[in-house]
């Protein structure tokens, strides 16, 4: 699932943010830990230092052999069990007021007494409990954590918003420039080194495609027509020649050949050109557009076509297909589908056009296998072995239906039909 910028750095964040907070609380804990500890040892060493000296200005002392009020006992020991080396641990001892055993702090070591008996001397004190240690830690870490990320949220959204809109204007102009459609660039001063330099290379890039674009507008205009005199000059000849009483029936085949071929290559001249001003966008008025209306009218104008192959023509228009859209691109649509349908149809066959809200099918008899759905729209290709056709008619379709995103062309075959549905998606 896509993200803009702003929720995509802040979910790495979040996660980023969760990790380095356990990994610092870890390492917070076994510092603070080692710091309480360190400060009770040194408490408990100085004691040791006091108990001694007490212990040697009054013997007394020497009879504490359990814990008291004084949290220290002295124990006699053989030679062979003496160590003057001063041991720490960690214990419980049972609490009355808290009924329940409680970490200890003890310091074991060993002393000679005024007498040069062997005495171990065990003091012990209370100390932190881990575990509330380590609960109320957690809970200050995870307040801190949602703090942190509820102030990140806002902090980098509201600095994104303000960072980045001058990139969303930028890609604003961007979604709404077209060829041919140029507007004079505004001047803006942008904070940002970057954006500005993007914003400058944006309008250099624009100036260079449309200079292009108007040199191959031009190049192509001009071999279009250039080509049309040459060609319908051509065809002239031709027809003056086979007029011709003296032409024997074998040239004047060859001629009308010929002439076939140049009238295909005149067709195919001017499909390319319709192609190359549809692909350059060159249809860019839009405006309110009834379907339903202009196939009407080409279904009158188609009339002759139809009758001649004797075609039974079925229209059901259950509603009106109207919706935004270039007139001339629509005519073109709908007059390249309805001549497909009648083109490859076969004598005596059955054309069905149904009109929805927001779509149409068209629906014809012909050839008795499916064609190739992977190639149909490609350019120039010809399932059949008709020699007149350009092979360009369903391409300038789907030139078309690129014009506009949510429309889609599509073809199906059942029954020994071929339908070609025109549809809208509703955004």
């Amino acid at each position: 699932m896509k993200s803009s910028l702003k929720y995509y750095t802040i979910k790495y964040l979040i996660v980023a943010l969760l990790l380095i907070i356990a990994v610092w609380a870890a390492l917070f804990y076994a510092f603070i830990l080692d710091e309480v500890y360190d400060n009770v040892d040194d408490g408990l060493k100085n004691r040791k230092i006091q108990l001694i000296k007490a212990v040697y200005q009054d013997e007394k002392l020497l009879n504490n052999t359990e814990f008291a009020f004084n949290e220290f006992k002295i124990v006699q020991v053989s030679p062979s069990e003496y160590n003057n080396r001063n041991k720490f641990y960690n214990t419980t001892y049972y609490m009355e007021y808290d009924d329940d055993d409680e970490p200890y702090r003890v310091l074991e070591t060993g002393f000679k007494d005024q007498f040069g008996g062997y005495r171990k001397l065990i003091i012990r004190t209370s100390t932190v409990e881990e575990d509330e240690l380590i609960y109320d830690l957690s809970i200050a870490l995870v307040v801190l954590y949602f703090f942190l990320v509820i102030s990140i949220v806002f902090v980098n959204g509201f600095l994104l918003n303000k960072a980045m809109r001058p990139f969303y204007l930028i890609l604003d102009k961007l979604k709404k420039y077209q060829f041919g459609t140029t507007s004079p660039p505004i001047s803006e001063k942008y904070k940002i080194k970057e954006f500005e330099e993007l914003n400058i290379e944006i309008d250099e890039m624009i100036e260079r495609n449309e200079l292009v674009f108007h040199q191959q507008k031009q190049f192509i205009e001009n071999a279009s027509h250039e080509l049309q005199t040459p060609l319908a000059i051509v065809i002239n000849k031709i027809d003056l020649l086979i007029q011709n009483e003296d032409l024997e029936e074998k040239s004047m085949n060859s001629f009308v050949e010929v002439k076939n071929d140049l009238r295909r290559m005149v067709a195919i001249n001017k499909s390319l050109l319709m192609l190359s001003k549809i692909e350059n966008s060159q249809f860019n008025k839009i405006q309110i557009v009834n379907f339903n209306t202009i196939l009407n009218d080409l279904l009158k104008d188609y009339e002759d076509f139809i009758e001649f192959r004797k075609l039974e023509v079925n229209v059901l228009e259950k509603e009106n297909f109207i919706t935004d859209f270039n007139p001339d691109l629509a005519n073109i649509l709908l007059s390249n589908l309805l001549k497909n349908a009648v083109k490859y149809n076969y004598q005596n066959g059955y054309i069905g056009i149904i009109l929805e809200k927001d779509r149409i099918i068209f629906q014809n008899t012909g050839s008795k296998t499916a064609l190739d759905q992977s190639k149909i729209f490609n350019r120039f290709y010809k399932q059949s072995s008709d020699h007149t056709s350009t092979g360009l008619g369903l391409s300038i379709i789907i030139s078309v239906i690129k014009q506009y995103p949510d429309w889609n062309i599509s073809y199906e075959f059942e029954d020994e039909m071929h339908y070609f549905i025109l549809s809208k998606n509703n955004l």
